[in-house]
């Protein structure tokens, strides 16, 4: 169906939409920094979903709340 995607206004698969306790959105957007399906690549990208989860939990604000999420454009059934 796609109700959650719409919802959060998903373009791409993933995109990754971080929820606080009081249902506020606080990241939202690609999993890391870098769009390549190469495990190599990981240990030397940013892990933008891991920085704002430990952020939030430490009672911080998320640094980078907003990416730009990358990969397979998401295709919706029409309504």
């Amino acid at each position: 169906e796609g109700n959650a995607g719409r919802a959060y206004g998903a373009k791409n698969t993933p995109n990754m939409v971080i929820i606080n306790p009081d249902e506020k959105i606080i990241y939202h957007g690609a999993i890391d920094s870098k769009a390549t399906p190469n495990p190599s690549d990981i240990p030397s990208s940013t892990n933008y979903v891991k920085a704002a989860l430990e952020q939030s939990l430490a009672g911080k604000s998320v640094a980078t709340p907003e990416t730009k999420p990358y990969g397979c454009s998401v295709k919706y059934k029409s309504s």
